[in-house]
């Protein structure tokens, strides 16, 4: 039994208990669901938009990202996710602007909003406090308020469902409580008999995963059209929970020119892994642009993982993956025996930042 089988050895790196946060996702997005769905939005903001502008910054910044993605093929209005200080030139009286900061303190967030208010957009955040939900309140703008406590992005239920919500409010979208319930349901299952801390390694994929790119450099492929922002999220998870870095592209674009830089450095190739995530929404011939680029590159990494999409609905496939790329990032971190809640150097850049 190693490590990834082992709730002492988890404990011993995980001082934090991360693993709890990520165990009790499902119950998060039932509770920030419910959130979305007593959130009475003022009948003002139930209007027509040019443009929708989504600014926020890391686990803020993905929960609208999923749902810019996840409604691409509903919404009639462009949905566009800002993570910068200031907003698209387009912007203007015609915009609705979700301002998404957990903390409610995030600079580039409250740059963004004084961005908004200054070209006359609507204006609505979503936050569990801060210097956002003040300047919310003082400006007699909608706010979302979220509960606090967790690290960012381990609150994506909390930056997702609300805003998903939203979006039917307003009329972007049709209610989508059945596939929300399915979509919990689907996570349960996933914790209880799949990916979670109590199923074995031989049957679990996430610590497959996981020790498959330890001391690996992991690269993750998936297609454009919805899960593009899935393999943003293993990304971001690998980096901040397992402190490794991996790199990320989508299909077909990667076979235009990433495809072509699998012949150097060659002495590196077999240290890289790649994770391909596939879903049966996926574009036809994208898929088999996936499965010619398997061919192409099968001898030259060092391994190729795919992970496929568990779920009826749509939603309920695209969190499935992020599930077990969230649980996949935690047992790297256990490997790399470390603890996967501190983000010491994000904590280090802002204290500098603070001194400028």
């Amino acid at each position: 039994m190693g490590d990834l089988d082992s709730l002492k050895a988890m404990k011993k790196y995980d001082v934090s208990d991360m693993l709890k946060l990520i165990a009790d996702f499902p119950e998060q997005a039932s509770e920030a669901a419910k959130i979305g769905k007593r959130f009475s939005l003022p009948e003002s903001y139930k209007t027509g938009y040019s443009s929708i502008v989504c600014a926020g910054l890391g686990g803020s910044a993905i929960g609208a990202d999923i749902m810019r993605s996840y409604v691409a093929d509903e919404s009639a209005t462009p949905i566009f996710v800002c993570r910068n200080y200031t907003l698209p030139n387009f912007v203007g009286s015609n915009s609705l602007v979700i301002v998404a900061s957990y903390s409610g303190n995030t600079e580039e967030t409250i740059s963004a909003y004084k961005d908004a208010k200054a070209r006359g957009a609507r204006i609505i955040t979503m936050t569990s406090g801060g210097e956002i939900a003040k300047m919310a309140k003082s400006d007699s703008n909608a706010c979302v308020i979220i509960p606090s406590g967790l690290p960012p992005r381990c609150a994506l239920g909390y930056s997702f469902f609300p805003l998903l919500a939203l979006m039917s409010k307003i009329g972007v979208i049709s209610d989508k409580s059945k596939d929300i319930e399915e979509t919990i349901d689907t996570l349960r299952d996933m914790n209880k008999n799949l990916v979670g801390a109590a199923v074995a390694e031989k049957k679990n994929p996430a610590k497959r995963i996981a020790a498959s790119i330890q001391g690996k450099y992991a690269i993750i492929y998936g297609g454009q059209d919805h899960i593009d922002c899935v393999i943003t999220r293993w990304r971001g998870q690998i980096a901040e929970n397992s402190k490794a870095l991996a790199s990320t592209h989508v299909f077909p674009e990667m076979n235009h020119n990433e495809i072509v830089g699998w012949e150097n450095p060659k002495k590196m190739l077999k240290d890289f892994v790649v994770i391909i995530l596939r879903d049966k929404a996926d574009h036809p011939r994208t898929s088999k642009r996936m499965d010619i680029t398997k061919i192409i590159i099968k001898k030259k990494a060092g391994q190729i993982l795919e992970v496929k999409s568990l779920g009826s609905s749509l939603l309920a496939r695209v969190f499935s993956l992020i599930y077990i790329g969230d649980f996949a990032s935690y047992y790297l971190a256990i490997l790399n025996k470390r603890d996967p809640s501190p983000v010491e150097s994000v904590m280090y850049l802002k204290t500098e930042l603070g001194k400028i």
